[in-house]
This record gives structure tokens, sequence and C-alpha cells, in this order.
């Protein structure tokens, strides 16, 4: 992978660069990159690049596959995972340590697996003592992590920030990160340890301090502070051990750290910077704004999102189509067409499949075919006819999605009933003949039917 920066007079941010849309990667690169070993290796050591190369930079903190997919396409080096913001997706619960390591872990794979650049993971306390740090970072690396975050707090942990901080002897402290280094050589692995501390808050800054250089001499590979009080205390952390790589926490909305701007950063001291509440902020307040609007019978601004077009190229959907091209047989390709030309077929295996073929359609065509002798058996004129009196009448049979998009508008002879269940499964053993035949008399349009089926498609007959 190429690193570049974007430079300034006094100020170097590394970007990694990606390719314009209309240069997209091709589908096997793209599947290439996303394939990942049990090792955390490869992405380890692209970390470590990282972490050699001039300048600060930048590492938004992401909660699931789809915001750290975004993070990679905005261009950016590396990403964070956010115990904070994991917990409120996953759980809707505060960062207390509610949320655990098997639950952290999960979702921690599933960012991995979603992207191609380092991702240092949050392990809050290693979720236990020195055995369940050991346990803890060999799962993260199994999981796919470039670097691990382990802290000092006590269990249950408390949220960086707030109140209620309590910290393990220094210690105990030191102790973990050794076993996070012994379980580190021990997998083989190169996976990046970030020893934080919380002791600022929960006892001195001197005691930061100290544990800091502490850790440094047990093995850590990156340093953190959380909740440093200010600029000053800032320097005076980036001067501890000056060859070993600082993080930043740069808390959006308000926190105890001043917050300052990746020049200020640089000039301080510090290597990476984490930013751990903006994707989840901007997405809580979105839904909130847009359920405001839904609320109100309208739908979000088309400024306010992007269009259906653009989600599916974010998700991949044109790639994926283009790689399903390599695999396709003449088989696959009938089938393709039968189900592009009718969102109904007239053989459809069960109701239970019409998932399957209850994609988004434009135009969606039914074409009925009436045969000759339909006519001569139910001819307007003949005696025969069990439906005398309405033949000259209309079905309209309308199935609106449960999206609210409309999926089927036909009409049909109203004598004409053989096969209409063909058409519409769900009106199979509804007695549509004793519907007519209480209209028959009535002028104008009546609506016989009107329910939603299984799938929670409205579906209305018409007798018009």
């Amino acid at each position: 992978m190429k690193v570049s920066a974007v430079s300034s007079p006094s100020f170097t941010v590394g970007v990694t660069r990606v390719p314009h849309r209309s240069q997209s990667l091709s589908p096997t690169f793209k599947s290439s990159l996303a394939i990942r070993c049990s090792s955390a290796a490869p992405s380890a050591k692209l970390l470590r690049r990282i972490l050699d190369s001039p300048g600060l930079h930048q590492g938004p903190a992401c909660f699931d596959a789809l915001s750290a997919k975004l993070v990679q396409d905005a261009g950016f080096q590396f990403c964070f995972t956010s115990g904070f913001s994991i917990s409120a997706a996953k759980l809707a619960l505060p960062d207390t340590g509610l949320i655990s390591y098997a639950e952290m872990l999960q979702q921690g794979h599933l960012i991995t697996q979603a992207v191609s650049i380092p991702v240092i993971g949050d392990a809050d306390n290693g979720y236990g003592n020195a055995m369940n740090v050991k346990r803890t970072l060999k799962g993260y690396i199994a999981a796919g992590f470039a670097g691990i975050i382990l802290e000092d707090q006590v269990s249950p942990k408390a949220c960086g920030h707030t109140r209620g901080r309590r910290v393990v002897s220094r210690e105990e402290a030191v102790m973990k990160i050794k076993a996070a280094v012994d379980a580190r050589r021990e997998s083989g692995s190169d996976i990046v340890i970030v020893a934080r501390t919380d002791s600022r808050q929960a006892l001195s800054l001197e005691e930061a301090l100290v544990r800091s250089r502490a850790f440094v001499d047990a093995g850590a590979d990156v340093l953190f502070i959380d909740a440093l009080a200010s600029r000053e205390e800032m320097k005076a952390f980036c001067e501890v051990s000056p060859l070993v790589p600082k993080m930043a926490n740069m808390l959006e909305g308000g926190g105890k750290t001043p917050i300052l701007n990746p020049m200020e950063l640089q000039e301080i001291g510090f290597k990476i910077v984490a930013y751990p509440l903006s994707l989840i902020g901007v997405s809580i307040r979105a839904m909130q704004d847009s359920l405001t609007a839904i609320r109100g019978g309208r739908i979000p601004p088309p400024g306010s999102m992007p269009s259906f077009e653009e989600i599916k190229d974010i998700l991949g959907f044109n790639a994926y189509y283009e790689e399903e091209k390599r695999y396709a047989t003449s088989t696959n390709q009938q089938l393709s067409k039968s189900d592009i030309s009718s969102l109904y077929s007239l053989q459809r295996r069960d109701q239970v499949d019409r998932e399957q073929t209850s994609q988004s359609f434009k135009d969606p065509v039914v074409e009925v075919i009436t045969p000759d002798d339909v006519y001569n058996k139910y001819g307007a004129d003949s005696s025969r006819n069990p439906f005398s009196g309405i033949w000259s009448r209309t079905l309209r049979v309308k199935i609106t999605g449960r999206d609210g998009f409309e999926k089927l508008d036909l009409r049909i002879p109203a004598g004409f009933l053989d096969g209409i269940t063909n058409i519409v499964p769900a009106l199979g053993g509804v007695n549509i003949k004793e519907l007519l035949d209480d209209a028959t008399e009535e002028v104008g349009g009546k609506l016989l039917l009107d329910f939603q089926d299984r799938m929670g498609d409205r579906i209305q007959v018409f007798l018009e």
C-alpha cells in the first residue's frame, strides 16, 4: 500500500490515497484485500510503518463494519474501535463495563474483515487479571486487529472522561502489559500494544507519568494517558520516553482534554490521534432527524442522505455483480432473466419464497393470456356463464410492497377467475365468486378485499 503525505509548512498528516469511484479497484482485488489470515501480522506491520512515518496520523473511531469501511473510503490510513461507540450501537447501553470480551471480539472481527487498513482495537482493561489479558490479546490477534489498547482501570471499568474511575496498583498494571507482551511473543505476532493509563484522573499526573515510563520498560509500543487536563500536561506526557509514540484522544463534544488541531498536536509531540465520538455522534443525530421527518409525514431531504444508487455503491453491489459474472452458468442466466421479467411468477414454488422475488422492479409487467375457449365458455351471451351480468365488469388486483412501492397493478375480466391464484398465490382459498355475487348489482367501483399477506405486502382487489 502506498503511503503519501499532505504537507503544510509545519504540519504533516499521513493519508492513504484511495481510488476515485471512476477508478475503483477490481472486484477480485477488493476481495483479496478483504481476506485475512488468522494472524494480524500483515496489518500490524503496516501499522508499525505508519507509526515510523513522519507526521501526525489521524484515526477516527468506528463501531461496526460499515463505519470502518467509510473511514477507509475517506482515505484514512487506520482506524480505532471505540468501546463507547460499540456499546452504544450494539447494546444501546453506556460504556461502564457492561459489554463483554466476547461481544467486543465478535464486533471487532466483523470490522477487521470489512477493511484492509489496520484497526486498533479497544480492549478495555483486558477483561480481568494478567491471565485474562493474555487470552484477550490472543483473541484480538485472531480477530485480525493490528493493535490493541489496554488500560489499567479496575473492574467494572468507567468510561473515559467520566466520574468514578479507579485504577489497579502500579505493579498489577505493569504485569498486565508484560502478560500482553508475552502473549504476543507466544503467538508469533507483531500486534502493536498501546498502554493506556487512567491514573491522571484517578490519582495524579505524576503517577500517570511514572506508569507510562514503566509501561515502556514492560514492552509497550505506544503510550496513552487519558483525560489530560491541559496543554501543559500534554507536553509533559510527550516528554516521557521521547522515542516512544504517544496517542492523543480528542473527545468531541467536550471532555477534560483540550481539543487541539492536528498541527498543534504534532508540535506538542503526538504521533497518533483518535476521534472517538464523531461517527457515532453524527449517526445518532442523523437518525433522530430522520425519524422526526418520517413521523411528520415526510422523508429525509435528499441532501441529508445518499441516494439509493450511492448506498449500493458504498456497500459494493456493483462490484458484487461484476464478480458474480465470473461464476454465472446458463441456468443462472435463464433464471435471472425470468426474475427480471415479472415480479410475480405464474409458477412460484411457495409463498415463503416470495421474498426472493420481492426485489424492487420498475414498471412491473404481468401479461394475462386469455385463450379463445375461455371466451367461448364465459362469453357475454352464453347461457352457461356462471357470472352473467358482471362479465363486462373488471377486477383490479393491486399489490403494494411493505416498502411502499407498487409491485403489481393489473386488471382482468371479472368472469375470468380461473388461474388468478397463479398470479397472486395469497388469494388462494378466498371465495372471490361469493364476493362478486354480493357486488353484482352495485354500480361503480367497490373494494372487495384489502389485507396483508405473510410477507407484509398489501393486497387489494377492486370490482370496477
